[in-house]
């Protein structure tokens, strides 16, 4: 007897019950039932009745998201502090409060910088480093720092961030700058994140006001005028104010509308039209772009960014102004510069004993990965394992669905399942597009000869038939369907209307709205072809590089680096590369880095049995016997000849009557190619 657990899954409740089945399938008794009620507050019932389907629960999820990342956060700068501590790093009021777990003792915190003098008063120790400070503030802004005035010593951290590229810093100071850097370390952006390329520009500018022109123009109450901005650009807009904004520097989202070619609309007199609206909330990746946009053209690193715009402008906001959100490599890049710098300065971060020290003090019990970073220098075990290690994602592998057909041998002798193949599998993309032989044409409307004569005319009148099926008069053989497959096989997506009007040249009728022909499928529904393919030939057509060069080797290399990597750097290092060993130049890359990230779908078979099928699905130029496997083969020839096997189901038999040659066995459907390629397929069992 088994027990079988049954759930019903409702909105706010969950219904359960367990039942014990006998051995002949028969339920005898319900052993234990029971429901879970999930509590809703009325406002959540209220918004649930308005049609707001958000869940009690995402707002729990919420939380619990910002607590991982506070937890990661204070465990990069837990494993920071140990390091830094075992190398004599930290000033003696901060060491002496942390632990050899590198937590803070006694729910302190100190701050790094700041520590009690003999008076019980707080006193800056990187004096020295902040006086220097104000000399370049003495220089550029005499007025800040006149009549001993004194700017703030928070400040003094971008003036070492920017001294520690050139020049020696203290230890001390280097360890208040990592802590900075594992507060702040930069946005982490995967490939499939990045923005869908759109029909239109949006841009953050920060822009001066030269000028404002009243046109004279009314809306009801409001004036129209022309704002002329320090670029050249005009803002056309209506107020019910005089606006007083000449001299000043205002926030645009600047909107430029694009033709199908890419290139900028205008308007009648010939100038590219632009809208302007003002930044909300939810533009921060615009206000991130212009930030990233604004660094490169300095060619200065985050930290001297910041303090070369301090001595100019000292009375702006920093954090949530000046710099909001960058990408971390801008971060990553800073700090390796100046790891790069110290380390001609400081003898401690080239002691090979004492980086094995350290090692040994984050992974005592983990050999491997010690040897793996064993000859790592100090410099990328800082950067990459400790303050911009960024935890992978979790692998999903589990939900993806097993491979009916196929199964490998494990280490221990047990047949394990094969995972299905990836939906954008050049293999997979193949198998799908040579279902173009279940393809069938109809005529709407054909008028037949039915043989009888009209009685005043005597002259056949026909019969009027709808549907009529005319795929022959279209597809007449295997050549003409192996052309269809190569038109096909170089696009991403096909309607119907572009496969009846581009490739077979039919017409619409005068008057008519609809073709006189369709297809068997949804009619106004876009049906995927090669998107893999597809995607490749229009980065190598942008690189005036022939089709002939993608072979099915190099579609496969290719498809594997698109695929497989969600990291920016390291996909944009894979495409160098690829371009490198085949003499490419960065044109290559360029157009490749602009693919978008394939999506994580999955087909119902694994490669293995795909490749498998398709020498038996292929057909005209793309089909030779010899590609069919070895045991495939005898299997057909039993088939064929009517040779007894007892894993040849009689069902088998039936279904491939007519396969009585080895020549048949070509563009078969995949459902007698599945009968003819195995023994124990589940397809024989479901039917």
């Amino acid at each position: 007897m088994k027990k079988i657990l049954g759930l019903d899954l409702g909105t706010n409740s969950i219904g359960w019950a367990v039942v014990n089945e006998a051995e002949n399938n028969v339920i005898t008794n319900i052993s234990a039932c029971g429901s879970r009620i999930i509590p809703m507050s009325a406002d959540v019932l209220g918004d649930f009745d308005k049609g707001n389907t958000k869940s009690s629960t995402s707002e729990r999820t919420l939380f619990r998201g910002v607590r991982r990342l506070r937890e990661r956060n204070l465990q990069r700068r837990e494993r920071l502090l140990r390091i830094l501590k075992l190398m004599n790093f930290l000033p003696v009021h901060f060491a002496e409060k942390i632990n050899v777990f590198g937590k803070f003792v006694d729910d302190s915190e100190p701050k790094l910088p700041w520590k009690k003098n003999s008076d019980g008063e707080m006193m800056f120790i990187f004096q020295n480093s902040f006086n220097e400070m104000l000399k370049d503030f003495e220089k550029n802004q005499p007025q800040l720092v006149e009549n001993g005035k004194k700017v703030p010593y928070d400040w003094t951290i971008y003036y070492l961030r920017k001294k520690a590229l050139s020049q020696p810093i203290a230890k001390e100071e280097l360890a208040w700058i990592l802590l900075q850097f594992n507060q702040k370390r930069g946005y982490y952006q995967l490939r499939e994140e990045t923005e869908d390329e759109k029909d239109k520009l949006e841009e953050y500018y920060s822009l001066k006001v030269i000028d404002v022109k009243d046109t004279g123009e009314k809306k009801k109450d409001a004036t129209w005028y022309d704002v002329v901005l320090e670029n050249g650009w005009i803002y056309h807009r209506a107020s019910n104010v005089p606006l007083d904004w000449v001299g000043k520097t205002k926030d645009f989202i600047v909107t430029t509308e694009h033709e199908k070619d890419g290139t900028p609309k205008k308007d009648n007199d010939g100038n590219i039209k632009r809208s302007f609206r003002a930044p909300k909330e939810d533009d921060w990746s615009l206000l991130k772009k212009k930030t990233e946009h604004d660094i490169e053209v300095s060619n200065e690193n985050v930290g001297s960014y910041i303090y070369d715009n301090l001595l100019q402008k000292p009375n702006q906001k920093i954090i949530g102004r000046l710099v909001r959100v960058v990408e971390r490599k801008f971060y990553k890049q800073e700090l390796e510069d100046i790891l790069k710098k110290q380390t001609e300065f400081i003898p401690e971060l080239v002691d090979t004993d004492l980086y094995k020290k350290c090692i040994n003090e984050l992974y005592p019990n983990n050999e491997a990965h010690r040897n793996n970073i064993s000859k790592w220098s100090f410099a990328k075990f800082i950067v990459d394992d400790i303050l911009f290690y960024q935890c992978p994602l979790k692998s999903k592998k589990s939900l993806i669905d097993n491979c009916p057909y196929e199964s490998h041998l494990g280490k221990d002798g047990e047949n394990y399942p094969v995972k299905c193949v990836a939906k954008s599998n050049p293999y997979f993309q193949e198998f799908r597009l040579w279902h173009v032989q279940n393809l069938k044409i109809y005529q709407r409307e054909r008028k037949t000869n039915d043989g009888q004569l009209n009685l005043f005319t005597n002259e056949s009148e026909g019969k009027l038939q709808v549907d009529v099926d005319v795929t022959a008069e279209f597809i007449k053989d295997e050549n003409d369907l192996v052309k269809l497959f190569d038109w096909l096989n170089d696009r991403a997506v096909i309607k119907q209307d572009t496969l009846l009007n581009s490739y077979f040249k039919v017409k619409k009728e005068k008057g008519k709205d609809q073709y006189p022909y369709r297809w068997n499928y949804v009619e106004d529904k876009e049906y995927p072809c090669n998107e893999t393919r597809a995607a490749i030939l229009m980065a190598l057509n942008k690189c005036k590089i022939g089709s002939k060069f993608l072979s099915h080797e190099i579609e496969m290399s290719l498809w594997h680096i698109l695929y497989s990597i969600d990291d920016k750097i390291e996909f944009n290092s894979a495409i160098k590369k690829f371009a490198s060993k085949h003499g490419f130049d960065d044109n290559f890359v360029e157009n490749f880095c602009k693919i978008k990230p394939f999506k994580k779908e999955y087909g119902s078979y694994s490669e293995k049995a795909i490749k498998k099928l398709l020498p038996m699905m292929r057909t005209g130029k793309y089909w030779n016997f010899k590609d069919i496997d070895s045991k495939t083969q005898d299997r057909m020839q039993k088939i064929i000849t009517g040779e007894y096997d007892e894993t040849i189901k009689n069902r088998v038999r039936e279904k491939a009557i007519d396969l009585t040659d080895e020549s048949h066995f070509k563009g078969l459907p995949v459902w007698l190619a599945c009968y003819s390629l195995r023994p124990t397929f589940r397809i024989e069992r479901n039917s």
